[in-house]
């Protein structure tokens, strides 16, 4: 018997909408991770995108457990000598409220090309509003 490998053409791809209000930060992104892959789908293949959107909306609302808002740091580095920035949650989250949330999906997401392919259909936003209306998305429970 031989193994289905689905069409590019062939993959049914949904919209889905997910509110972040008071939501644990790594329960949240894990779901979000999943759909994005489509690791919920038969037809899911490992070096293929079977996935589908999903749209964030509330994504400065999330929520982080014990003491990582004040503990938690986000790094990065410039490629010059002493050139690390470094920056706990709190900061990250007034400057830029979805960069949290971006950062966990992407790094629950696969290291290879396909990576910037699910980040792609990822949609974050820090209110209520969002311009995918006309998608008809479902709403996501995680």
């Amino acid at each position: 018997m031989k193994t289905h490998i689905p069409k590019v053409d062939s993959i049914d791809r949904k919209w889905y909408i997910l509110d972040a209000k008071d939501k644990t930060l790594g329960r949240i992104s894990t779901g979000i991770a999943n759909k994005l892959r489509g690791k919920d789908k038969a037809i899911f293949t490992p070096h293929m995108d079977c996935g589908d959107f999903v749209i964030v909306i509330n994504a400065e609302k999330v929520k982080l457990t014990g003491k990582k808002l004040t503990d938690k740091m986000y790094h990065r580095h410039s490629g010059y000598p002493s050139g690390l920035k470094s920056e706990s949650a709190k900061d990250v989250l007034e400057k830029k409220p979805t960069k949290i949330l971006e950062l966990a999906v992407s790094g629950m997401l696969p290291k290879n090309k396909l990576r910037k392919i699910f980040m792609k259909k990822l949609k974050l936003y820090a209110g209520e509003e969002h311009p995918h209306e006309a998608q008809n998305p479902e709403t996501l429970e995680v």
